[in-house]
């Protein structure tokens, strides 16, 4: 099976309300199980927000380093999660259900070199 990246984007702002997070987090949880039962699960976690990243780039033999990410935007990457799955569509199946848990954006990648 193929390996996935499934990036969840927040947006910029306080966090929703105890209640929502609790309820959401349930529901990831119950999907984990599922993508554990199947073989499926690979890693995934939070990150912390934006503000935590430091941003290193090579140039002219040097490495500047800088606070925060290197793109300004409303959103940003929250989590992400790795998953084993037969094709894109499996994995699109997948990010759906992360998406109508969460109501945000998740973003589906492949990785490189994967048969």
């Amino acid at each position: 099976m193929k390996q996935y990246l499934l990036a969840m984007y927040q947006p910029v702002g306080p966090r929703p309300p105890a209640e929502f997070l609790e309820k959401v987090m349930a529901e990831l949880g119950a999907i984990r199980a599922e993508l554990e039962a199947r073989d499926s699960w690979v890693f995934g976690n939070g990150l912390h927000d934006p503000d935590s990243a430091t941003v290193l780039r090579a140039s002219d033999g040097d490495v500047l380093m800088t606070d925060g990410p290197f793109a300004e935007g409303k959103e940003y990457l929250g989590g992400v999660t790795v998953i084993k799955a037969e094709d894109l569509d499996a994995a699109l199946a997948w990010a759906r259900r992360y998406a109508e848990a969460t109501g945000l954006p998740i973003e589906v990648r492949p990785f490189l070199g994967e048969a």
